[in-house]
């Protein structure tokens, strides 16, 4: 499988070194710049064989099987749809659009053409996941009644966090880690989901406190901040222990406590390129089988999420320039 990527920025090179380190049956291929100087500059220095200086030509190519958008929030929707209008298979960068709506329009777009697009968040797809699930189905912690996570950077000197008209904020791009923590791990029957924010002057959310209340009253307190570094924790609360996950954003370890506050386990994490290795692998795998999603983040999810947040930035007056 060939991959071109469409935007040669930090997170693109997070995915050249994903796939770098898989095996020859995925291969980096292309990728594409508004610049071909900096594409040239990307694929010599990350190995991809062909570089562009426009979207259009690399999506013209036809050894290109599967295109990561690489782009801002912003920019999801658009550049999306571009590579659907080529017949290339999609991988897009979360969050997957700015809001619900364009997700809709986004997987009915791809629908009515055949092709397949899937959202690029990555822990929904790590072997992380299953071991968390695994240890909750175990029974091992009890009946699980409450989720607490947080992700937090100080990265609110980083244009594409606080520009609103990137669809800035921490809400899309690092609150939605602990929501989707959050939905693996609880699930989405949710009778309400409620927070408040502080605001950037630019007006977008800079720290975020979210609850989810469920309808088997379970509960989820969640926090985001670009402004400090927290201890990024996701930890799941049963009535005969807890499980504390380190890093929400890639879990690198998963300790069980007894109600004692006891260390009764601890399950290892399997060694990993990056970690977005995986969604490339699911990528290929779906492909391979035919399908116009993958399993791991359904289509459904997707919009479920981005309705999700839709509700909080209404309630927080955020609204961005193009919505």
């Amino acid at each position: 499988m060939k991959i071109g990527i469409l935007g040669a920025g930090a997170i693109a090179q997070c995915m050249a070194t994903a796939i770098n380190g898989l095996d020859d049956s995925i291969e980096a291929y292309a990728v594409a710049s508004r610049s071909l100087e900096k594409s040239q500059a990307f694929a010599n220095e990350w190995g991809f064989k062909v570089a562009y200086g426009s979207y259009e030509e690399m999506l013209s190519d036809p050894l290109v099987d599967l295109v990561y958008v690489a782009t801002p929030h912003s920019h999801h929707l658009e550049h999306s749809k571009m590579c659907i209008d080529y017949g290339k298979a999609v991988l897009c960068e979360k969050p997957f659009t700015a809001n619900a709506a364009q997700a809709k329009e986004l997987f009915a777009y791809a629908s009515s053409k055949n092709i397949f697009i899937t959202e690029a968040i990555w822990t929904r797809y790590m072997p992380s996941r299953k071991l968390v699930k695994d240890a909750i189905d175990s029974g091992i912690i009890g009946d699980i009644r409450m989720v607490v996570a947080d992700l937090s950077y100080p990265i609110e000197d980083k244009a594409r966090m606080t520009d609103p008209n990137l669809a800035g904020g921490s809400l899309l791009d690092i609150g939605i880690y602990p929501i989707n923590f959050a939905s693996m791990f609880l699930g989405n029957d949710i009778a309400d989901i409620s927070g408040t924010c502080t605001y950037c002057s630019t007006g977008v959310d800079c720290q975020d406190s979210i609850t989810i209340r469920y309808k088997d009253d379970k509960i989820a307190i969640l926090t985001a901040s670009m402004q400090v570094a927290s201890h990024r924790f996701g930890i799941i609360f049963g009535t005969e222990g807890y499980i504390n996950c380190t890093n929400v954003n890639n879990i690198e370890k998963i300790e069980i406590y007894n109600s004692d506050h006891m260390l009764i386990k601890e399950i290892p994490i399997p060694a990993q390129v990056n970690g977005y290795e995986y969604e490339v692998l699911s990528c290929k795998k779906a492909l391979e089988e035919g399908k116009l999603e993958c399993d791991e983040m359904p289509h459904d999810e997707t919009i479920l999420m981005m309705t999700w947040m839709d509700k909080l930035r209404n309630d927080w007056g955020i609204k961005y320039p193009f919505e």
